[in-house]
């Protein structure tokens, strides 16, 4: 399903994943329980964690390092986990975007592991972990098409199609949303950071999602 080229996975970069099938993105009589879920991961973030202690978590670190090991200001471009927290601990709290995805967002917080979640069915496997091209264009949720280099990092389909920029931002053109039946999802490694904490995001997305979200 998933490849890590070579020359990627000799700087540490690594992937584990899982996909659901028969998933309900969208179920009213969920959203008290998934919000308040999420307001409780947030509350234990800002009781454990500082600013000043985040960063120097050596979790946080290690992506911090990889990305430094890119020639990426890691204090500009954030891994995804890290910019969860950091919203948390400067808010309170963070954007609720369905249920599906915020499921994912209380595992990446519980981990700081960076995890992106997608719609399987936009998807034409295989997928590749590579180097971008230079020029590749790349759209994110939210924001305006990106011009990648060859120093970012993305995961694309068969068809080309770049579904994460790694391990910071998803694509638009693979996000879940109410139409979405069947996810795969990704937790991003590196090295510095054990695998087995990797698999638990993985596994943690998939059970708090198995258990509130299947038809």
């Amino acid at each position: 399903m998933i490849t890590v080229e070579e020359q990627v996975a000799s700087l540490g970069a690594f992937l584990k994943w899982n996909i659901l099938r028969c998933i309900k993105v969208y179920d009213s009589s969920l959203n008290e329980y998934v919000t308040s879920m999420v307001r409780k991961t947030v509350e234990e973030v800002r009781f454990t964690l500082t600013l000043e202690g985040l960063k120097r978590h050596p979790v946080i670190r290690a992506y911090r390092d990889f990305y430094w090991g890119l020639g990426i200001d890691p204090t500009k471009v954030r891994p995804s986990s890290e910019a969860l927290i950091r919203r948390a601990l400067k808010t309170g709290s963070i954007p609720l975007i369905n249920n599906v995805v915020d499921l994912g967002n209380v595992a990446s917080m519980k981990t700081m592991v960076p995890i992106g979640i997608y719609d399987l069915d936009k998807i034409l496997p295989p997928l590749t972990l590579r180097r971008a091209r230079e020029g590749e264009l790349f759209y994110p949720i939210g924001g305006d098409p990106e011009r990648l280099t060859s120093r970012d990092i993305v995961l694309v389909d068969s068809r080309g199609t770049i579904i994460h920029l790694f391990p910071h931002r998803d694509s638009v053109y693979t996000m879940v949303n109410a139409s979405t039946k069947n996810i795969l999802i990704v937790a991003c490694g590196v090295r510095g950071v054990d695998e087995e904490r990797v698999q638990e995001a993985v596994e943690l997305t998939s059970k708090l999602i198995a258990e509130s979200c299947r038809m």
